[in-house]
């Protein structure tokens, strides 16, 4: 990294949110911090940015110690970091990182515009998931920013080195979400090159990034937390009796929560007592047995809890105008709020709609069901995928020692 004479640095980064459009407020913020820094840096008899400069000059202006920076702080002096961090990330990586916006529009160059268009009819012609389509589209927005800030207004300068570069950007971010961004990109430049829009096929050279789902322990209620959790829920209550049905539906059947939410009237058989739908996640069809205390959940909930409300959705929301829960709305807030009101603990571990199916598969699994039983119950395509489970089940794990010798001379 070839380091730039700060007053230079700072010009440019002065250019940079410029052509960002930030406010003329926030440019007169930044302005007056940035000088501060200089004049403080001259002070040091320092000529270029260091990390530990921008350390010891919020400490000493601010009372802001290293300390502090992994602790949720208040919004004056999460502004003063942000004003040595944009310093630091642009020295390193000559842009402005955009990690959270308030503002879904952040390209402005009409060839990106364009790109991203087709990028999202080509992700929803492949029938790509709603969630799925706006991660790609989003994160591959992301890189094209990165482009902008680097003075490119089409993809003709693109080498591995720069998308490399961007990829470094990311750290500091879990694997998981480095994974995601890198999955985005590999999608999006797949499509560049299938399209004619670049020449060199770029996603076959990136970084393959595989998710380790095998290296966590999944996170599962005992038999104990589930009474609590269950008998915490007011089934008196309208509310009371949707919540109720939904936690039943993951417990018992083991449903995500996505096809919970999309459960419609036509997908229960109550002659035959069974539920068919099509899973939002593969795309296939399932059909699991309507067992008593569920149907009768259900039912109790249609009779007398659920708005009188056209809504083909089963469940929907208890607050006018009693839509169906959106894509994004996972239900964590309906498990943790029935976690306190039972005393359950709701730090430690991730307790939200997907470990109650995470427990339904560990309890097959102790009553000995066979994996593809469970794989076929549970709605995995693979086996491997249901293999995951068998890290809560301690016990057979203990029936599978390696052989030390044996150990050892792996390669």
């Amino acid at each position: 990294m070839d380091k730039k004479y700060l007053p230079d640095l700072i010009s440019e980064l002065e250019q940079e949110l410029l052509r960002l459009g930030y406010t003329e407020g926030s440019m007169t913020f930044y302005r007056r911090r940035w000088n501060q820094l200089m004049a403080y840096a001259e002070d040091r008899g320092e000529y270029y940015y260091t990390e530990q400069l921008g350390i010891d000059f919020v400490r000493e202006f601010f009372g802001i110690t290293q300390d502090d920076f992994g602790r949720t702080l208040p919004q004056a002096e999460t502004q003063e970091l942000r004003v040595i961090r944009m310093v630091g990330d642009f020295q390193l990586h000559h842009a402005v990182l955009r990690r959270y916006l308030k503002h879904k529009e952040i390209l402005t160059e009409p060839f990106f515009l364009e790109m991203r268009q087709r990028f999202q009819e080509h992700c929803v012609k492949n029938g790509y998931s709603k969630i799925t389509t706006e991660h790609y589209v989003k994160q591959s927005s992301y890189m094209m920013d990165y482009l902008a800030a680097h003075r490119m207004v089409d993809f003709s300068a693109v080498t591995l080195d720069i998308i490399y570069a961007y990829i470094r950007t990311l750290a500091g971010f879990t694997y998981k979400t480095v994974e995601q961004h890198i999955c985005s990109l590999r999608a999006f430049f797949r499509f560049l090159y299938k399209e004619g829009i670049i020449t060199i096929d770029f996603a076959a050279k990136m970084p393959m990034v595989k998710a380790r789902k095998q290296t966590a322990i999944p996170s599962v209620w005992t038999h104990e937390e589930l009474k609590q959790l269950i008998e915490a829920i007011d089934r008196g209550s309208p509310k009371g009796k949707r919540d109720y049905a939904i936690i039943l539906i993951a417990c018992r059947l083991g449903l995500r929560c996505a096809d919970i939410k999309g459960l419609c009237f036509e997908n229960f058989n109550w002659a035959e007592k069974k539920l068919c739908f099509i899973q939002s996640k593969t795309k296939q069809p399932i059909e699991l047995p309507l067992v008593p205390d569920v149907g009768w959940a259900v039912i109790d909930y249609l009779k007398y809890g659920r708005p009188k409300v056209d809504s083909p959705y089963i469940f929907v929301r208890h607050i006018a105008p009693f839509l169906p829960f959106s894509e994004d709305d996972h239900l964590n807030q309906l498990i943790k709020a029935y976690m306190v009101k039972a005393h359950i603990p709701v730090s430690g571990k991730r307790r939200g709609m997907h470990s109650l199916r995470h427990t339904m598969a560990s309890v097959l699994l102790e009553k000995d069901t066979p994996l593809p039983v469970i794989s076929d119950i549970i709605g995995h395509l693979d086996t491997n995928s249901t293999a995951v489970y068998l890290k809560v089940d301690m016990a057979r794990l203990a029936e599978c020692p390696l052989d030390f010798e044996e150990v050892i001379h792996l390669d």
